[in-house]
């Protein structure tokens, strides 16, 4: 599926020579060698982890110590809500909170790079969302994704580095529609809130089942023309397309694409090394397999200036490509799973069947943890980009196991596995990089690209 766009990058100008374009406007990678990217999938923290010196987790957190820039996706609002302004807005979901002792401890574990453009952004609200952003600022950690309108959301953020000025724009597809921000439009200020890239799902059926489902359309009493419509059938606000495979089909919104490119050249612009992170739940946590949009939609970002694109959200590992010699992670599931949060919003408590009267926090989180009794949720790595002469020497997948067997309050913290679990996790990333032609090769329970 190619992504369509209404442009592509502008010409030379008549009014500067190509000399003078070229210089100002590339998009080659720009760092001194031995530049590193330590990235991992999403950040769900509760409370601080480093002022325990756990030796199962000091080792983990090496890996993000030691390199250059150290990525994460923030999921959490931060803010102390004995003071706070927000409030859990409706979301249909957990409301994810963390205590201002996480904010300096993400410094300590090496985070200075954090996506924030997600479904939790604003779980507690605009004020929430602003909280967090003051305590990120204070601490140091360079972050993207949210903003006081759309064009501060999508904006790139950059971070200073010894080896180069890297930039990070951070969007995401899945979110409560409340906190996609807007920019101003007439007398209507701009909205507060996310970096959004919409989609439209359709689902695809086999052809004789689209023929069953628009008559079905038809005797309704709200049957309109679109049901005329060779391609689809439109059914209880629902699209159906006709396909070889049934499944789900993801459109991207071509305004927000057009955007959201436009804002990636401009990272580059300004940057030696710009990461573009995507928070994509498509088509649902089930799938290793990522929406079907993502490919071309990861490869333009790419074309546009991207040197790494991240993944995240399904919170399990997916494939891993290299486009132009640059690596698209499609997702690095869980880094934290810290799943120990202090309150919960009474609609939350509701959704689980849960009597707030009755029961604690924790026995509504056990509920929902029901979602993620596969360990896969709990298996994922830690990705290690090193570049040479402005190109990736080779990719470092150091794998990480987040304490599955333990009790709730311990779960979901990363720590090495053993050999022969290390070796399964990235058995099954190999085969989930396969079909992009990655080559991960396994030495000593450590996963290896090399280019």
């Amino acid at each position: 599926m190619k992504v369509k766009i209404e442009s592509e990058p502008p010409p030379t100008g008549s009014s500067r020579s190509a000399a003078e374009f070229d210089s100002f406007g590339s998009i080659e990678t720009n760092v001194i060698d031995g530049f590193t990217l330590a990235a991992v999938g999403d950040v769900m923290m509760r409370r601080p982890h480093t002022v325990v010196q756990s030796c199962t987790f000091s080792p983990v957190i090496k890996f993000l110590q030691d390199a250059d820039v150290a990525f994460g996706n923030l999921e959490t609002s931060i803010t102390d809500l004995r003071k706070s302004k927000g409030h859990p807005i409706v979301n249909g979901d957990a409301y994810h909170v963390s205590t201002l002792a996480v904010a300096p401890d993400l410094k300590a574990i090496g985070f200075n790079l954090m996506a924030r453009a997600n479904n939790h952004t604003c779980d507690w609200g605009v004020e929430g969302m602003r909280e967090t952003t003051e305590v990120l600022d204070l601490v140091g950690v360079a972050h993207a994704g949210v903003g006081e309108n759309l064009a501060q959301a999508g904006a790139p953020s950059f971070l200073e580095t010894r080896r180069g000025r890297v930039g990070l724009i951070s969007l995401t597809t899945t979110f409560p529609p409340a906190c996609r921000a807007a920019d101003a439009a007439g007398q209507a200020p701009g909205r507060p809130g996310l970096n959004a890239l919409r989609l439209t799902r359709s689902v695809v059926v086999p052809p004789d089942m689209l023929q069953i489902l628009r008559q079905i359309s038809k005797s309704l009493p709200d049957a309109g023309q679109v049901n005329e419509n060779p391609d689809h059938v439109l059914l209880a606000g629902t699209t159906y397309r006709a396909g070889d495979r049934p499944g789900y089909s993801f459109e991207p919104n071509a305004h927000d694409v057009k955007r959201i490119l436009k804002n990636v050249r401009e990272g580059k612009q300004s940057s030696d090394f710009l990461v573009v992170a995507n928070h994509d739940h498509y088509p649902g946590n089930w799938s290793e397999v990522p929406a079907n949009y993502a490919q071309a939609f990861s490869h333009q970002a790419i074309d546009f200036g991207a040197d790494a694109i991240i993944g995240h959200g399904p919170h399990i590992l997916r494939g891993i490509e290299i486009y132009k010699g640059r690596p698209i992670f499609y997702s690095l599931g869980n880094f934290l799973f810290d799943n120990l949060n202090p309150v919960e919003g009474a609609d939350y408590f509701e959704h689980h069947g849960c009597d707030p009267s009755k029961y604690t926090v924790p026995d509504v989180i056990a509920s929902a943890m029901d979602d993620f009794r596969d360990t896969v949720f709990f298996e994922s790595v830690v990705a290690v980009s090193r570049f040479v002469e402005n190109q990736i020497k080779e990719i470092r997948l150091f794998p990480i196991e987040l304490n599955f067997t333990k009790r709730l309050a311990d779960r979901g913290v990363p720590c090495i596995p053993s050999l022969p679990h290390s070796e399964a996790i990235l058995e099954r990333l190999q085969k989930l990089s396969e079909s992009y032609g990655t080559h991960i090769a396994i030495e000593k329970g450590v996963g290896i690209i090399r280019l």
